[in-house]
């Protein structure tokens, strides 16, 4: 197929490709305004005020909850992204070299599946939201307006999507410092920094949720750094990255949290917010708006790239380009409408619990990942036997990966609450899931024992043979 037409400056040309050094560009301070303004948004808002509203802690306790729990979570996001540079592919081709090529789409399959139910989520969001805003557009054509924008801007690729929240973050960074100042400048509530208190269960619980959050995003943390030069190694890209997502969910976090409580118990977090920040109130609604459309593209190019990777593992020889990037695209974009316009609300909520408890599947990979690529193979894959129909030396199938993999899944069941499944421990710490730190902990330990011993084994033979 003859992809030419659309290779153009606006339109990124490159899909799941390698990108080589002759088209690396850019600097790695461009992660810090992106990951800045993606989350700066408003499920980070909400999700901040869950520490005083929920949790019941003081905004002492709270504040040092967010700030540890994202600074924490923030370190894994900020070594997957540091990968980009150094491989120059997305992430899910990456994940070959540790899965094999065919065993690494369980992973795509899993991630894929994320990507799209938050795709489909948020454009239902958006739809309400831009009604809420302009009360004389229906919500169902809302829902069509925000996907479709989205979906333009995930369409035009990295290149826009960089651009866009380098102008985002100066602007949604800026309103929301504004709103602060603002919040507190006005009187206090009496009982503003007496109200609630310190609880281990509930500072604990809200470090978990900060550090989930930073930690849920790494699958496609390298998809937005693969264009960036080898040269800028892996410290620059890394805190970045770190710095830039750290800074702008703690800043969301703290501002839902201080708005709740300015504000009446038991008001939503969005409309304390609104209450909170006075004029800016509603300037604020339109600018999250705007957030959750352009972070929504993401959604679109991270699930693209999954699903275009998916059958890329099948036909090695195929090359896709920018054509086949806006087809992948265009069908998302429909099928995901669709589901969004005929869902009644009680699926949609169905549907976003079921891709919560999928999170629980990505702590396992991003362990086994970071670890396979800073520990066992020294920041360095072959990026050639990466694309080959053999899998070159990564093979096709890594059985021991996998292994280590499912245990990584295995081991959280006894601790895991939510929708659907409550294990016998869930309550161990009340409020709080550590089925993800169970999991870390275990992975960290078992992965690297089950190479060594693989290596052993491999060295054995080959003194036998001498």
């Amino acid at each position: 197929m003859n992809n030419e037409p659309l290779k153009s400056s606006f339109i990124e040309n490159k899909s799941v490709d390698y990108v080589p050094e002759s088209e690396r560009h850019g600097r790695s301070r461009s992660l810090f305004t992106l990951w800045f303004c993606t989350n700066i948004a408003p499920l980070a808002v909400v999700s901040g005020a869950i520490a005083t509203q929920h949790f019941h802690l003081n905004i002492l306790s709270a504040l040092t909850a967010i700030i540890a729990g994202h600074v924490f979570g923030g370190i894994f996001l900020g070594l997957t992204s540091a990968q980009g540079p150094q491989v120059g592919i997305p992430q899910m081709v990456q994940s070959r070299a540790q899965f094999g090529r065919y065993g690494s789409l369980l992973v795509i399959a899993f991630t894929s599946v994320i990507y799209l139910g938050f795709f489909i989520s948020n454009i239902s969001l958006s739809g309400k939201v831009i009604n809420n805003v302009i009360p004389a557009i229906p919500v169902h054509s809302a829902t069509i307006v925000g996907a479709v924008l989205a979906t333009l801007i995930g369409v035009v690729g990295y290149h826009f999507i960089h651009r866009i929240n380098k102008v985002g973050a100066w602007v949604m960074g800026g309103a929301l410092v504004a709103g602060l100042v603002m919040m507190l400048s006005l009187p206090l509530p009496a009982d503003f920094w007496q109200r609630g208190q310190f609880t281990f269960a509930g500072w604990f619980a809200t470090f978990c949720i900060g550090a989930v959050w930073q930690i849920s995003f790494s699958p496609y943390t390298s998809d937005y750094s693969r264009y960036l030069p080898a040269s800028v190694g892996v410290m620059r890209p890394f805190l970045a990255t770190w710095l830039g997502a750290c800074c702008g969910t703690i800043l969301a976090f703290v501002f839902g949290m201080l708005a709740v409580n300015l504000v009446p118990q038991g008001t939503d977090a969005m409309m304390a917010v609104r209450q909170a920040t006075g004029w800016l109130g509603p300037v604020l609604m339109v600018l999250f708006l705007i957030n959750i459309i352009c972070h929504n593209s993401m959604n679109l190019y991270g699930a693209v790239l999954s699903l275009i990777t998916a059958v890329q593992t099948f036909l090695p020889v195929w090359h896709p380009r920018a054509l086949i990037r806006v087809i992948v695209s265009g069908a998302v974009l429909i099928g995901s409408i669709l589901v969004a316009l005929a869902a009644a609300d009680n699926f949609v909520t169905f549907f976003i619990n079921l891709i919560l408890a999928l999170i629980s599947v990505l702590i396992p990979w991003c362990v086994i990942n970071l670890m396979d690529f800073y520990y066992l193979n020294q920041q360095r894959y072959d990026v050639t036997a990466i694309f080959r129909a053999d899998g070159g030396r990564y093979g096709l199938l890594n059985g021991k990966t996998l292994l280590v993999y499912f245990i990584g899944i295995v081991v959280q069941i006894p601790f895991v609450e939510n929708a659907f499944f409550a294990g016998p421990w869930a309550k161990l710490v009340p409020g709080a899931d550590v089925s993800w730190i169970i999991s870390l902990v275990v992975t960290c330990v078992i992965f690297p024992l089950v190479q060594r011993k693989s290596e052993t084994m491999v060295i054995g033979r080959e003194r036998s043979k001498a």
